[in-house]
């Protein structure tokens, strides 16, 4: 057998095992309503701030294609409910799987959903390409990553989106331990191995790295769940520089963070190391990186990314010059404004719900809080700076400015950065400014 032949057979073979894997253990475990999930999704203006965290320069539309790639037993129905007027397809190489979303689509009369038992490898078999591509929780268990997102590259449309979510291997450093536990003594999937090993968790010693896991995520207690951590055949992670790499090779280009207050400079606990300015001079990718080490638990990473020569405009959010007035503040679904128990002199505090780490939060004062209560998805950062303006336009405007950065390095907005493109004046106070 030559060496290409023995490479595609042991392809074939651990492709094989993980369709079989997931034949017996589906996952995420089956859902029985989607009725929720549909309610929480039916406002315009979230679907909107949806939109615009992958398009931040595109117009806004609900008739795109969406491709979500290894859908599991329930994500390409979400999609679908989540986007009623768009064309959402979902592959999975479990028969499984597609068999428990096919009844939620009919349960649920989805019809703007079609399903195809198929493998991401074989993606360019439906003969169709995509305004936006889902893959979250899939790449790390292919045998060949980088196949997997080239092959899906090769079906998203020039100006389209990708959203990729992948393991992060140091905080799943305790997950990684029991896996090779098992691996030494011989557990493999089954409903006895998996009940015992349920039963061997609660003898975990305390300092154990599992435990602050388990504590943090009681589900993976599950069968479904336990067996998908602990006990699948294929499964690897990857560091932010190993992401960025396998991103880049696959004639990508990295995006943004889908949420990106963790890797930042600019929010939480990072402002304060006296090693900011070390941190700082460093590239950009550099600081993601070092970020990751200091803060030690991320279990995954998830961003979005294009293709390597895309639209620029379609995405780059930038401060600098004066294109950010003309921007449109969208907020994101998961900001609470807190208002009581709040530091001394911050009128509230702005927390995303999304965000595991606590130090993650924005306190403002009431200068700033006039600003945020004036977002109201309508209005530019401009017409907002004029609402809400002072006598000194001039120290408002450079309040507002530093605000609604801050607002967005924390994933407490997005924005519509296409209406800049028509040029305007604005005033602020007593000065005027071309944007």
């Amino acid at each position: 057998m030559s060496h290409r032949s023995a490479a595609l057979w042991r392809l074939s073979r651990v492709g094989e095992e993980v369709r079989e894997f997931y034949d017996r253990y589906p996952y995420p475990p089956s859902i029985d309503n989607l009725e929720p999930y549909r309610q929480r999704w039916d406002a315009p203006q979230k679907r909107r701030a949806d939109f615009h965290l992958f398009w931040p320069g595109a117009k806004y539309r609900e008739d795109h294609s969406i491709l979500v790639a290894g859908c599991g037993t329930s994500q390409a129905a979400k999609h679908a409910l989540r986007w009623p007027s768009a064309r959402v397809v979902g592959i999975d190489s479990s028969a499984t799987s597609i068999q428990q979303t096919e009844r939620l689509k009919r349960q649920h009369h989805i019809e703007n959903l079609q399903l195809h038992q198929l493998a991401i490898e074989d993606v360019s078999e439906l003969g169709l390409s995509f305004d936006q591509i889902v893959c979250t929780g899939v790449l790390h268990h292919l045998e060949d990553p980088a196949a997997g997102l080239g092959a899906l590259r090769d079906v998203l449309k020039p100006d389209g989106a990708m959203q990729l979510m992948v393991y992060a291997p140091y905080g799943r450093a305790g997950i990684y331990m029991l896996q090779e536990f098992c691996r030494r003594i011989g557990i493999s999937a089954g409903e006895r191995t998996i009940r015992e090993l349920i039963s061997a968790l609660s003898a975990l010693p305390s300092g154990h790295p599992l435990q602050a896991i388990l504590s943090q995520a009681p589900e993976l207690r599950s069968e479904a769940a336990l067996a998908d951590a602990l006990l699948h055949p294929q499964d690897r992670a990857y560091s932010v520089p190993q992401f960025l790499e396998l991103i880049d090779n696959a004639g990508l280009t990295f995006g943004r963070w889908l949420r990106q207050a963790p890797y930042s400079i600019h929010c939480g606990v990072i402002t304060q190391l006296p090693q900011l300015g070390d941190l700082a001079r460093l590239p950009v990718e550099e600081q993601y990186a070092a970020i990751e080490l200091f803060r030690g638990t991320m279990s995954r990473h998830s961003a979005v990314v294009y293709h390597d020569q895309p639209q620029r405009d379609l995405h780059d959010v930038s401060f600098g010059g004066d294109a950010w007035l003309g921007y449109l503040p969208i907020r994101v679904s998961d900001t609470v404004c807190v208002q009581d128990r709040v530091p001394a002199e911050a009128a509230a505090v702005l927390i995303n719900r999304a965000h595991t780490y606590k130090d993650l939060f924005l306190a403002i004062s009431a200068r700033t809080k006039k600003l945020f209560d004036a977002i109201d998805g309508l209005s530019t950062i401009a017409e907002i700076a004029e609402m809400t303006s002072s006598s000194d336009g001039e120290s408002h405007l450079c309040a507002t400015h530093d605000f609604f950065e801050q607002l967005w390095w924390h994933d407490q907005v997005v924005f519509e950065i296409g209406t800049w493109k028509t040029e305007a004046t604005t005033s602020v106070g007593d000065h005027h400014y071309q944007i």
